[in-house]
């Protein structure tokens, strides 16, 4: 039979100086790996669900877009490849994750947790490629702008105990406390946020900016990262089947696209 897995990523290639990672989007989980999940797991429920169609409107703006197929559950493409914890002393997932968000097994039998030759595979066939891509994308549109905008793009549910008290605000932005973008850029993002007035926003609260954002944001080398968090239930339903809401997303969808023309036209002073 021909292999029907999914390739590492989807990626659509833009003509403006702005690179939309989805890292968490993915939903694939291979056969030999879904077959020691829990029935639970199996249904993926951390997924950054319908980012793709939440973004829609990007591709009119230029922007170039890094979408990951397979689960984070197979590999966590915004933790660092030697899994070491981003927010110390705070209960994380990791690398290859074991458990879900609500502190749940993965795998039914703990003894198919996977071992470090397992996760050197999975870090090789699926981490790799999709940092591979997202570095070259950066660096080609550097070259041709003299500016890079990332902006790392995620969902995640509003009530989370394991993770955060109480309500998560809605539109969560984050620079690493400031190293991964210019302060300029990150102030105007917020002002767009904060304008938003049906919602809640904050700028380096509880989730500050994954790998992706710290890793790859260089502002003296032009290339500036910002990580956008957000409720999901700004525009989609939190709980099984966690379906997309078209005119619930209709609300946030205006107010996510100033936030990316205040990048485009941070990046456009920028390049003059």
């Amino acid at each position: 039979m021909p292999d029907t897995a999914p390739a590492p990523f989807l990626f659509h290639q833009g003509t403006a100086p702005l690179l939309i990672s989805m890292p968490h989007a993915g939903t694939h989980v291979p056969p030999a790996i879904a077959a020691r999940l829990t029935p639970e797991a199996r249904q993926v429920p951390d997924t950054d669900w319908h980012l793709p169609r939440l973004y829609d409107f990007a591709q009119a703006l230029g922007a170039s877009i890094l979408v990951a197929t397979h689960s984070r559950y197979v590999v966590d493409l915004n933790r660092p490849p030697d899994g070491t914890s981003l927010y110390p002393g705070q209960s994380v997932t990791g690398l290859c994750p074991v458990d879900t968000f609500d502190d749940r097994p993965l795998y039914a039998n703990p003894a198919d947790l996977p071992d470090e030759a397992e996760v050197a595979a999975r870090r090789a066939a699926y981490w790799a490629p999709y940092h591979a891509q997202l570095r070259a994308e950066l660096e080609r549109l550097r070259a041709a702008h003299g500016v890079a905008v990332l902006w790392d793009a995620h969902s995640i549910r509003s009530v989370l105990p394991r993770f955060f008290v109480g309500r998560l605000p809605d539109l969560n932005l984050g620079t690493g406390d400031g190293i991964s973008c210019d302060p300029a850029l990150a102030q105007t993002l917020l002002g767009e946020a904060r304008a938003a007035t049906a919602y809640t926003a904050v700028l380096n609260g509880r989730f500050k900016g994954g790998h992706i954002t710290r890793h790859y944001g260089q502002p003296a080398q032009n290339i500036h990262a910002v990580q956008l968090e957000m409720t999901q239930c700004s525009y989609m339903q939190e709980a099984l089947p966690f379906d997309y809401l078209p005119e619930v997303a209709a609300g946030v969808q205006p107010h996510l696209r100033r936030m990316l023309e205040a990048a485009l036209a941070f990046a456009a002073a920028q390049s003059l």
